[in-house]
């Protein structure tokens, strides 16, 4: 069930050029056009935020990091400690 509303001002020449898109694309409505549009903008935008991409030299390097880690020095672990004394997690 659709319940939520978004109100929008927009160019003229914009709303006419969206209109018969909608009409061409075979749609019932200008609505139903925006809203198709909007969701797939917004599922590729979220899509493209959620992943890292990076050369192979790059990601070869950090696992070489990750696998040749030090153990961790006194600073490291008085700043832990200091940390869990305050809650923090």
């Amino acid at each position: 069930m659709v319940t939520a509303r978004l109100d929008l001002r927009l160019d003229p020449l914009i709303k006419e050029k969206a209109e018969k898109a909608s009409v061409l694309l075979g749609m019932d409505s200008l609505t139903e056009y925006i809203v198709k549009l909007m969701d797939a903008d917004a599922s590729r935008v979220i899509a493209e935020h959620g992943k890292i991409s990076v050369d192979d030299d790059v990601f070869t390097r950090f696992i070489k990091a990750c696998d040749n880690v030090n153990p961790p020095n006194k600073t490291l672990r008085d700043a832990v400690s200091f940390t869990q004394g305050q809650g923090i997690e």
